[in-house]
């Protein structure tokens, strides 16, 4: 906000690492650093897990188009990561995805109804329970007579069960994580995701989604 408001040229975050890491250093000792990231791939690791950043904080900066740099307290001469408008990130070649971030605690409400199949305003009733009992939802995957989708609070699960279960079923699953695969280099590249189901080929993935940006995989998986 104090950039914005004082048309800063830059704005520096001074933190403990040595920058955005490509995952997190706790599940990946071997992260590395990214050398530049753009506001639209900040803001979804923001979102999505990456501690370094808050999606609040990054919001003016992105709306003045001021770049944001992040760097180590302890090492003030290092290079950290900076975070530019979309458009100007050199392409660093070698990964399409540039970063990994892990959010846990995750719950996946599954809501089915045989009344969706080609009814209008469905969605919108399932998601007015939602914002009744201000709850935000993360992900959302549907079918003809599902959706699923993810919330991070359950302070008011009871509440929201018992609201869309007058018009549907219901089913909750906790001790879930997403999985947020980021990159502009992923737009319309399809072996990104075909190395993904590769990898995670014994692993039971609840839902998937793509953002409509192109450049987020997500994956619902068990912690």
């Amino acid at each position: 906000l104090f950039g914005r408001a004082l048309g800063a040229k830059r704005i520096e975050i001074w933190t403990d690492v040595d920058g955005v890491l490509s995952a997190n250093p706790r599940l990946v000792p071997s992260a590395r650093r990214v050398k530049i990231l753009s506001f639209e791939e900040a803001s979804e690791l923001a979102y999505f897990g990456a501690k370094v950043l808050h999606p609040s904080t990054l919001l003016p900066a992105v709306e003045a188009m001021i770049p944001v740099w992040v760097g180590n307290s302890r090492w003030p001469e290092g290079p950290g990561t900076t975070v530019v408008a979309q458009g100007i990130v050199p392409d660093e070649g070698r990964f399409a995805v540039k970063a990994i971030a892990d959010k846990r605690g995750i719950i996946a409400v599954q809501v089915v109804s045989t009344r969706m199949l080609m009814a209008h305003g469905f969605l919108a009733r399932i998601f007015a329970v939602f914002d009744a009992h201000r709850t935000p939802v993360d992900l959302v995957a549907t079918s003809e007579v599902s959706v699923s989708l993810t919330i991070d609070d359950d302070r008011r699960l009871p509440e929201i069960v018992e609201a869309l279960s007058e018009f549907a079923r219901v089913d909750v699953e906790r001790g879930m994580a997403v999985l947020c695969l980021v990159g502009e280099g992923m737009r319309g590249n399809a072996h990104v995701a075909a190395e993904v189901f590769r990898v995670l080929r014994n692993i039971r993935v609840r839902m998937i989604t793509q953002g409509s940006s192109a450049i987020n995989l997500s994956l619902v998986v068990d912690e």
